[in-house]
């Protein structure tokens, strides 16, 4: 058997015996035919990121070829604020490659992402799916490399506290049962997100723990391995639907909100990034960071203004990105270091067989190591649109090799020291900051909207429509105007705490 299909949870790649991305419409059929599949499930994101559903019931072969084949009509009216209600029809067709067995179905229902199109059958321009591909094919057309992505995927669980082994506050960091409490559920969690083809790379507790209220809340982690980008944005969807509705079930509360309280760890969403070329990683040359790499991460430092405005999009983003916290607030990169906006994560350069050192029965294994090499923009947080986000970050990485000067920004935004620290303060002060608004980042946007507009990645419509989104909150003096008033910044976490 295939390495790759060998212990490879995905329930239909496993019976179908192909892995997701080979999945054609006579595999699903086949499938639905053996199993005595009777529902089928169109999901696709609207501009709220999340996740809709339309139900079907299978009433014959015919029918079933023909959803497969032509899809749905959909309201995008409904879906998105910049279709008008006149000429707001449009069409939802699955992507085979994203089907997977729905866990909480009591009828056996077979699920499927969508892309839209339009009502002359061609991709809808401003939809975020087909912005991220088209995202991703300009960076391949300009580049020559492949670019992949992955997430830290941060949310707490809010439960009855019931006093046994009570967790120190704010010491939450992979800890382990009696004393962190959520682990079974995240782990079922996990279970079922492979199944649905999530490529998981780990999950553990995170920094936030604390309890409020005769309630306990226990901050959570869910990363995934880094696949194609667009692969990426589904796998997290889908995660953050299927983590709500096991959440539903057990009858906890579970959040992605940034901000939940004053004085504890908000949630972020970190997107690790990963260029490669036939396969192979082109993040480290002779045992150091490549220029390519190097070239990405000028993009990120230029636009890094602007890339909030798809990563942090609603007010309580900007009480998380606040300086002496580990969120980042200025636009700098640095290797292993928490306090920049990219960081260059621990690379399994050091040379050694750790195995074989911890393990003196092994043989040497001489594993390429620089596969595992990413870099990480930690800005973003779970108000973020999944699929805007990945986008801008690929169009990000793709300015830097279009920028003359590239490696000078690069250079000249390193930092090697924690810059929050009094006796960095001369480095802190040459370092530009973040936005600190949706209203900020929205004129972020205006300034750097032709960089994201070039090559029609992202429409015209569809940056009109982020820009006003964010300049409606009216929140330019927000956090300095409330940070005292506990009151005021409660009704803000309450009406912002389900968001993406």
């Amino acid at each position: 058997m295939d390495k790759k299909l060998s212990l490879n949870p995905n329930i239909l790649a496993s019976a179908i015996g192909k892995l997701p991305k080979d999945f054609t419409k006579e595999d699903i059929i086949k499938y639905m035919s053996h199993n005595d599949i009777k529902l089928v499930n169109f999901m696709y994101p609207a501009a709220d990121g999340r996740l809709k559903t339309l139900n079907f019931a299978i009433n014959s072969m015919e029918y079933l070829e023909t959803i497969l084949t032509c899809g749905e009509r959909v309201d995008g009216s409904s879906l998105f604020p910049f279709i008008e209600a006149g000429s707001s029809d449009l069409y939802v067709v699955p992507r085979f490659r994203t089907a997977f067995l729905d866990p909480f179905a009591q009828i056996p229902t077979i699920t499927m992402l969508c892309s839209y199109f339009n009502k002359d059958g061609q991709p809808l321009e401003s939809s975020p799916e087909y912005t991220l591909h088209k995202a991703c094919k300009s960076f391949k057309e300009v580049t020559g490399y492949e670019f992949n992505a992955m997430g830290e995927l941060e949310y707490y669980v809010i439960a009855e506290d019931e006093g046994l082994y009570p967790a120190t506050d704010q010491k939450g960091y992979h800890e382990s049962a009696p004393y962190s409490k959520f682990g079974h559920f995240r782990t079922q969690c996990m279970a079922y997100i492979a199944q649905a083809g999530g490529q998981i790379k780990y999950g553990h507790s995170e920094v936030g723990n604390f309890s409020l209220d005769g309630k306990i809340y226990e901050q959570n982690e869910i990363e995934f391995l880094p696949v194609d980008a667009e692969s990426a944005a589904d796998q997290l969807v889908v995660a953050k639907w299927i983590i709500r509705n096991l959440a539903y079930e057990y009858g906890y509360e579970v959040t992605f909100a940034p901000k939940i309280t004053t004085g504890k760890a908000g949630s972020g969403l970190h997107i690790h990034m990963k260029i490669t070329k036939d396969g192979k990683n082109q993040m480290v040359a002779d045992g150091a960071l490549s220029d390519v790499a190097r070239k990405a991460i000028a993009g990120m430092m230029e636009l890094a203004p602007s890339i909030t405005a798809f990563g942090n999009t609603n007010p309580m983003a900007y009480f998380r990105l606040v300086p002496h916290q580990e969120a980042p607030t200025n636009i700098c990169w640095g290797d292993r270091n928490r306090s920049v906006l990219v960081r260059v994560p621990l690379g399994w350069s050091a040379g050694s067989d750790m195995c074989k050192l911890a393990n003196p029965l092994e043989k040497e294994s001489n594993f390429d190591t620089t596969e595992k090499q990413t870099v990480e923009m930690r800005s973003p947080d779970g108000s973020a649109d999944l699929y805007q986000l990945i986008a801008g970050l690929a169009v990000a990485c793709r300015h830097g090799f279009e920028l003359e000067n590239a490696l000078e920004i690069a250079e000249k935004t390193y930092v090697n020291v924690n810059i929050h620290k009094k006796e960095n303060e001369s480095k802190l002060n040459q370092l530009a900051s973040l936005p600190d608004s949706c209203v900020a980042s929205a004129q972020c946007l205006k300034a750097q909207r032709a960089i994201y507009e070039k090559y029609n990645v992202f429409s015209p419509a569809m940056i009109d429509g982020i820009i006003s989104k964010l300049e409606s909150f009216n929140d330019l003096t927000l956090r300095a105007d409330i940070k005292d008033n506990q009151e005021e910044l409660l009704k803000l976490v309450d009406k912002y705490f389900h968001c993406g």
